[in-house]
C-alpha cells in the first residue's frame, strides 16, 4: 500500500450513533492510513450520549464528533472520499449527493442500538454489539490488499465486507 491516506465516509440517516461509531473506530483502527468521517442525511444535530459514553470508556477519539449533514462532504472544499459506506438501511436506500472523485460506495447495515429501549445495562449492550460489528468489518477492510485489487475486485471485498456478521436485513449496495 502507498502512503497515501484514504479517506472514509460512514452515513447514517441520523448521524448520531452508528456512523459516529464507526468514524472513531476507522480512526482508532486504522493508525493513521485512513481517515474516518461521518454524516447523516437528517443529522439530529447532537451525539447520542451512549455512544459517546462507549467510546469515551474505551479510549477512542472522540474530540470532534458531532452530527452532521451529509452535503458538508459534497461542498467544494471538502475532503475527497476514496469510499462512501452506508451503516443503517434508511440511508442506503437514499438518494446520495454525487461525491467528488466519484469514490467507491458499499453498504454494511447495523441494527441500531439507539432504537434499543431498557436500562443503562441493555442500551449499553446494544451500542457495544453495534461497536463490535463495526470494528469486525473495518479490520477486514485493513486487511484487504489494496495495493494488489483492482477496482472491481477490491469492490466485490467491500461489498462482501458488510455480508458478514450481523447485518441487519438489507444487503444491497449504497446509492
Amino acid at each position: 500500500m502507498t502512503d497515501r491516506i484514504y479517506n472514509v465516509l460512514f452515513l447514517c440517516t441520523g448521524n448520531s450513533a452508528r456512523s459516529i461509531l464507526a468514524e472513531s473506530a476507522m480512526n482508532k483502527l486504522a493508525q493513521g492510513r485512513f481517515r474516518g468521517y461521518s454524516a447523516g442525511s437528517f443529522p439530529k444535530g447532537a451525539v447520542n450520549p451512549d455512544a459517546l459514553r462507549l467510546l469515551e470508556r474505551i479510549d477512542y477519539p472522540t474530540d470532534g464528533l458531532r452530527s452532521k449533514s451529509w452535503e458538508e462532504f459534497s461542498q467544494p472544499g471538502a475532503p475527497v472520499m476514496d469510499f462512501v459506506i452506508t451503516v443503517c438501511d434508511d440511508a442506503a436506500g437514499e438518494t446520495c449527493p454525487v461525491w467528488p472523485g466519484h469514490p467507491m460506495t458499499s453498504h454494511w447495515g447495523i441494527e441500531d442500538p439507539s432504537r434499543v429501549e431498557g436500562n443503562d445495562i441493555e442500551r449499553e449492550r446494544a451500542f457495544v454489539t453495534a461497536l463490535r460489528y463495526l470494528e469486525n468489518r473495518i479490520r477486514l477492510f485493513l486487511a484487504l490488499p489494496f495495493d494488489r485489487l483492482d477496482a472491481l475486485a477490491l469492490k466485490a471485498h467491500v461489498h462482501e465486507i458488510g455480508q458478514t456478521d450481523g447485518a441487519s436485513s438489507r444487503r444491497g449496495d449504497a446509492a
